[in-house]
């Protein structure tokens, strides 16, 4: 049973002559007319700094930060409510009652692209292009809206205009009911965020954050991202006339978010920048916010941005695909590399015998005379399988060895990798995940025979990094709906966040969220000042800590809204279905803390750079203290056994750290006197000591 509120208070001959690039050039062999985006800026910096005349062209000063798009997928002409942008009612009508429209069911949070068609509506500077001034050269600008009304025979009859928010339904009115979540600035509502970003050195680049939070709080991105989630994506193993062709089809509203994050440079823009000029946190802060909007499409983004660092082991693999990697140009549809300005890549690991342990592969590479390998096997989890390129495992003659394929070969066949099925999956349903077989696909060796682990790990660091990144994101996506609920939602006389039970349980996912958000920060602080004996312990103890409370705590945001939040057209469903998945992704939990274990073991000085990233703030606090204490004996046991409980424990003291030197008062002291306990850390949320300051922790995250 279902409370009605919680009161009280989440993929004939080939040429293979090698994979070299006509950047720039289009499939039908002309030149793509690019345009701006948005003005690119540099880490220290507000003003906008200049676009790069090319791919691989750093911005001025050399601090190519992520450039902002803020012209995305505009609006179609209507606005939410069916009016066009004169105001006038643009839905049909009868010549018998002109005035009088009628709005379809997908109109109600903003106009529906409809299938085989790019999102309509180019924005020029961040607003909806005026009638008449779609482009040809835009690949973003659709059809001028039309200031016509369209005209409907008289015999349709027009359905009568649903009445508004608070009109009497002739059965009762509509009252208390939160009003919709969205235009909200999500910057200044999360200053968790705002404070790391500026901390962590890419400072610079908040106002054009600002710019994509306005994107990802409209709704007509919150309604491409619910679409992109109800129209799962389809698998097309064959033509019509028979043929093979692997593909899969997407909705127009996936391909509208990831217009969005490629063009906001979230997928590979911080490689083109010099190291420490703060792009990887604006990288990471921008892909937070997105995640935010909606999980499924940051995974082939997560992917494109993991696999520059591994091409780089190859200079000729790296000069044919990294310009496309890093371009700001979504082109979606197979087609060769060297003919599309934009490219993405993924990652091709598991097979079903091995799972985790990837050395188990039974894929076979043999080499060829031309210098390329020819794989034979299959891989049981390949997600976004319409990327242009997949780095993956195979047995070669020296051992594991890794690979490039691309999905298009450089005489313009198909490679032969087979997609068998698409994965019926708990979450993340706008991607696809793909179970695929290689029948003797064509393979183009990614740095040494019998070191693939070696040559691909780099790009499992980054996916891990994202993977926090991501789960911080869905704990502030929930946190964020369950402080807008609670703040519009009055129960018993009173509004929900003035009861003291309910503002004890909210305070404490608020907390979950801002040392999710900060110790996030921080690591992506650490790819770009290079830190790497951190990250080596530090990336997989906040992987294992943050991605397996994100669950939990979107649980909890979900109770915050009672039955409503048990309902899909909430969005709760959706998140709560998120939430596990990064924890699985790049290793689950068993996984990361073993992994764990063998850092301190193995590599004494990641111990040591996270054991003084956790003492600069020793004295603070006495209980954070006694945790310190425990930790280098839980550093000293190494048992198996216990590794969950180190990885735990060492991510727990990092946020402690972060927070007691960075956060307001009232937010590092409820956070160290609820998490570090002398009989064992908290277990439910809203069980804040009593002295925690339980509404200035709500006030400091609210919506409005």
């Amino acid at each position: 049973m279902v409370s009605a509120e919680s009161h009280g208070g989440g993929r004939a001959t080939r040429d293979t002559a090698g994979p070299g690039r006509a950047a720039g050039r289009t499939p039908e062999g002309g030149t793509r007319d690019t345009h701006d985006r948005g003005a690119a800026v540099d880490a220290g910096s507000a003003v906008p700094a200049p676009r790069p005349a090319g791919p691989t062209e750093p911005a001025e000063g050399g601090a190519a930060l992520p450039r902002i798009d803020i012209t995305g997928i505009g609006s179609t002409g209507t606005d939410s409510t069916g009016t066009d942008s004169t105001g006038t009612d643009a839905r049909a009508t009868t010549d018998d009652s002109p005035g009088t429209g009628t709005g379809s069911e997908s109109s109600r949070h903003g106009s529906t692209p409809h299938y085989g068609a790019r999102p309509s509506g180019a924005s020029q500077g961040g607003r909806a292009a005026p009638a008449g001034s779609g482009r040809d050269d835009d690949p973003i600008a659709g059809p001028a809206p039309s200031t016509t009304r369209p005209r409907v025979p008289r015999t349709v009859r027009a359905e009568p205009v649903p009445p508004g928010p608070g009109v009497d339904l002739g059965t009762h009115e509509v009252t208390n009911q939160p009003p919709p979540l969205s235009g909200y600035d999500p910057l200044a509502c999360d200053p968790a965020l705002v404070d790391a970003v500026e901390r962590e050195g890419a400072g610079g680049a908040l106002p054009t954050m600002r710019q994509l939070g306005e994107r990802i709080a409209s709704p007509e991105y919150r309604e491409h991202a619910r679409l992109a989630n109800e129209n799962h994506p389809i698998l097309r193993t064959h033509d019509r006339y028979g043929h093979r062709v692997d593909e899969v089809e997407f909705h127009p509203s996936w391909h509208a978010l990831m217009d969005l994050s490629v063009g906001w440079g979230l997928h590979a823009a911080p490689w083109l920048a010099d190291p420490g000029t703060g792009a990887h946190v604006a990288r990471a802060a921008g892909f937070y916010l997105v995640g935010q909007l909606e999980q499924g499409h940051c995974c082939p983004i997560s992917m494109t941005y993991a696999s520059v660092p591994a091409l780089r082991h190859d200079d000729e693999l790296a000069a044919a695909y990294v310009p496309g990697l890093t371009a700001r140009e979504y082109q979606p549809g197979l087609a060769r590399p060297d003919s599309k300005t934009g490219l993405l890549a993924g990652m091709s690991m598991t097979e079903k015998q091995g799972g985790s342990d990837v050395r188990a592969g039974t894929t076979v590479a043999t080499p060829s005379s031309d210098g390329t390998y020819r794989l034979t096997g299959h891989k049981w989890f390949t997600s976004a399988p319409m990327n242009d390129l997949f780095l993956t495992l195979a047995q070669a003659p020296a051992g594991l060895t890794c690979f490039v394929l691309p999905r298009v070969l450089p005489d313009g066949t198909r490679n032969a990798i087979r997609l068998q099925r698409l994965k019926d999956k708990l979450g993340n349903r706008s991607n696809a995940s793909a179970e695929l077989e290689y029948d003797d696909a064509v393979g183009w060796r990614l740095g040494e025979e019998g070191r693939g682990v070696v040559t691909i790990i780099e790009m499992v660091s980054m996916t891990r990094l994202d993977c926090v990144i991501g789960s911080a994101s869905v704990i502030r996506a929930a946190l964020t709906e369950a402080v807008h609920h609670v703040t519009h939602r009055r129960a018993f006389g009173e509004r929900l966040v003035d009861q003291p039970l309910m503002q004890a349980v909210v305070a404490d996912l608020a907390l979950e969220s801002e040392a999710a958000t900060a110790l996030t920060m921080r690591l992506a602080g650490a790819v770009d000042r290079g830190e790497t004996d951190f990250l080596r312990l530090a990336l997989p103890a906040s992987k294992y800590l943050v991605c397996k409370r994100a669950p939990a705590v979107v649980a909890e945001a979900l109770e915050c809204l009672g039955g409503n939040g048990y309902v899909e057209e909430s969005g709760m469903p959706r998140l709560y279905r998120e939430a596990p998945l990064n924890s699985v992704w790049e290793g689950s939990g068993n996984v990361t803390a073993l992994d764990v274990l063998r850092a301190v073991t193995r590599e004494p000085d990641s111990q040591e750079a996270v054991l003084r990233e956790i003492d600069a703030a020793a004295g603070a606090d006495s209980w954070f203290d006694r945790a310190r204490t425990e930790l280098r004996t839980e550093l000293r046991s190494r048992e198996q056994r216990t590794a969950r409980r180190l990885a735990e424990l060492l991510a727990l003291c990092m946020q402690g750290s972060l927070l007691l030197r960075f956060a307001p008062e009232e937010v590092a002291s409820a956070f160290v006197s609820s998490r570090f306990l002398p009989d064992g850390p908290w277990r439910t949320a809203g069980t804040l000591p009593a002295a925690a300051h339980s509404e200035a922790l709500v006030e400091r995250v609210s919506p409005g």
